[in-house]
């Protein structure tokens, strides 16, 4: 009998679970509630309505108590819980708490003229410092702003803006609450002093009115930010009363729980967005004027670099081109992994010269809002297992490239790679990363790292561990290593030196005719 343990919510893009860990980081139960990651009212839209996240938490918990209770596990062992979510998805609520219209998620696409205004001497500063496109960038995307300028009577009726984070804690704890390590998004945010900015900060003043009243009170990652309300026991089974400890969004949470917090280590989320991050006391932003984001460790930074819809790509090919492994593997009632692992290992290192650009979305400053994804290197040779190869391989060398750029940004080698996500399930995979990298490669003893990130934070926050070294010692470990294999890394290297990192430059003139020619993308 466990006689403690602790709850984690993860509101993911894909899912909503609900998972229960003991003291030491093993997980004893599980409930997952699939869900659909959007609605597109209009091309590019990507929008959810916030109640079908809270029924997925309360259908997710209901499956935990299940598992729990087959095991003789009892929901009076549990001391806290903690929430993690997708970051930048936003919510309008009034003073019930009670949303507005539908959440515009983080796959949002909408862009929109420019609102807001700004004077011409803020503009000439943004301009001498070049940074011009990036605050271009933000009035185009601001959810807030698209609100205000469309719906005004959505956004005079609103009493909060919240993260999905602040929505679930509000609906737990009855309090417009959330983790200042949530804060992912395009809102007004200091992020070198995790804190809302000042009220003189220029992102205010693109809407006038708009003042932190409007936003959740923050804490800190392991604070007490609220207790379970009765009624949210009634809806969810969590026990009433139950500490709900402040954590942070799901890629911070991922990075904590997989134990990577020096920036020698170097921690990969092969999710829907990939992404490296290296964790650091120090403010490093990993592209000028792109921020360090908040760690799961209160007082630290995470330096970012990310390829947008990273392993959505992964998810395009296998809907396209995979049923035939999806229809075997439930035929046998094994991993669908399992078989894909097998048309990766058909081919060769470097996938007899198929390289490929992982760029489906555009970005800000590196690549540009230009560019696409692309593949080079077609030949008679080629079958959809080179495809799915290269697909793999191409997300390696773009996040190698982050790799180098966090080096260079952080004055600081990373010697190891932690790698999270549904991604690393894959064997291949890691295997072709950590000869990408010419880097050991370490899996995570759990999937779950976004729950066991979160899981540290509360287990700090009630004092179950002393410490955040304490905690991470404790509950992560390794589960595999992967090292690289010297003649894949030496085939990779030059591939990597000599052809991936020309792409960009070589086709980035292609890109921008194509938008003149096709307006796409906007």
């Amino acid at each position: 009998m466990t006689t403690q343990t602790i709850l984690s919510i993860d509101n993911g893009t894909q899912s909503v679970r609900a998972l229960l860990f003991d003291t030491q980081g093993n997980l004893l139960g599980k409930g997952k509630k699939e869900i659909e990651p959007y609605f597109s009212a209009h091309p590019g839209w990507a929008e959810q309505e916030p109640a079908y996240y809270w029924q997925a938490l309360v259908e997710a918990c209901a499956q935990l108590w299940q598992s729990i209770e087959a095991q003789g596990i009892s929901k009076d062992s549990i001391v806290a819980m903690s929430i993690t979510t997708q970051r930048g998805t936003m919510v309008n609520v009034d003073q019930q708490g009670k949303a507005l219209r539908p959440a515009i998620t983080w796959l949002d696409q909408r862009n929109s003229e420019e609102l807001g205004e700004i004077s011409s001497f803020v503009r000439g500063l943004f301009k001498l410092a070049g940074a011009t496109d990036l605050i271009k960038r933000f009035r185009q995307r601001a959810q807030y702003l698209w609100i205000a300028k469309h719906q005004p009577s959505i956004w005079a009726k609103t009493h909060k803006f919240l993260n999905i984070s602040g929505y679930l804690h509000f609906h737990l704890c009855g309090e417009f609450v959330d983790s200042l390590a949530s804060q992912v998004a395009y809102l007004p945010f200091d992020y070198k002093k995790h804190r809302w900015a000042a009220k003189n900060d220029w992102r205010y003043r693109l809407l006038p009115g708009f003042t932190q009243a409007r936003l959740p009170s923050l804490f800190k990652p392991g604070e007490k930010l609220g207790e379970v309300t009765g009624l949210a026991a009634e809806q969810t089974g969590i026990p009433r009363g139950l500490p709900i400890i402040a954590s942070a969004s799901d890629k911070a949470c991922e990075i904590l729980g997989s134990g990577g917090q020096g920036d020698d280590v170097a921690c990969m989320s092969y999710g829907t967005t990939a992404t490296i991050n290296t964790t650091s006391k120090r403010y490093v932003e990993p592209i000028k004027f792109m921020p360090a984001y908040p760690s799961a460790i209160p007082n630290y930074y995470c330096s970012e670099v990310m390829i947008f819809r990273g392993f959505w790509m992964v998810s395009w090919f296998k809907k396209e081109f995979g049923l035939r492994e999806q229809g075997i593997a439930d035929e046998r009632g094994i991993n669908p992994e399992d078989l894909f692992d097998e048309l990766v290992n058909d081919v060769p290192p470097g996938s007899m010269g198929l390289m490929l650009q992982p760029y489906w979305s555009p970005g800000v400053r590196e690549p540009g809002p230009e560019a696409k994804g692309s593949i080079i290197g077609f030949g008679d040779v080629h079958t959809r297992a080179h495809m799915y190869r290269a697909i793999l391989e191409g997300l390696a060398y773009g996040l190698r490239e982050g790799k180098e750029r966090l080096e260079r940004r952080n004055k600081q080698k990373i010697t190891l790679l932690r790698v999270a996500g549904g991604g690393s399930q894959s064997d291949a995979a890691m295997q072709l990363t950590a000869d990408i990298f010419g880097l050991p490669v370490e899996r995570p003893h759990t999937y779950e790292t976004s729950g066991l990130g979160a899981v540290i934070n509360a287990a700090v926050g009630v004092g179950v561990h002393k410490d955040f070294d304490t905690a991470i010692t404790q509950m992560t470990r390794v589960g595999e290593r992967f090292e690289p294999i010297a003649e894949n890394k030496a085939l990779y290297n030059r591939l990597y030196k000599d052809v991936y990192l020309k792409m960009y430059k070589q086709l980035k003139p292609l890109y921008k005719t194509i938008q003149d020619i096709t307006g796409y993308p906007e």
